[in-house]
């Protein structure tokens, strides 16, 4: 599998470490919930299609990406560049506008 890197380009997916389901809500930190925290660290639903997930590219530029799989097929179907260079990327592309 190939994950597009907004700032390397297409990557073996040997290159990046896994880093959650991205579509999960984890509890305040102060919260005492027993069940809200089970929920969020055991509850996983398994779903085949579309699924948004976070990424690190640790083999090459560090960056954190949200990821959009598809499950079924393993196809990558979108990448965004998570944090402070999601943002400057962002203003470059904008000013070159």
């Amino acid at each position: 599998m190939l994950i597009p890197c907004p700032c390397c380009g297409p990557r073996s997916v040997a290159e990046f470490t896994y880093g959650g389901d991205a579509t999960l809500v984890r509890p305040p930190a102060d919260s005492t919930d027993p069940d809200a925290w089970c929920r969020y660290v055991y509850a996983r639903a398994n779903p085949k299609g579309a699924h948004l997930e976070l990424w690190q590219h640790s083999g090459g530029c560090r960056c954190w990406l949200r990821v959009v799989r598809d499950t079924a097929n393993h196809t990558i179907m979108r990448v965004e560049l998570l944090g402070p260079w999601a943002e400057a990327i962002e203003r470059k592309r904008v000013a070159a506008e």
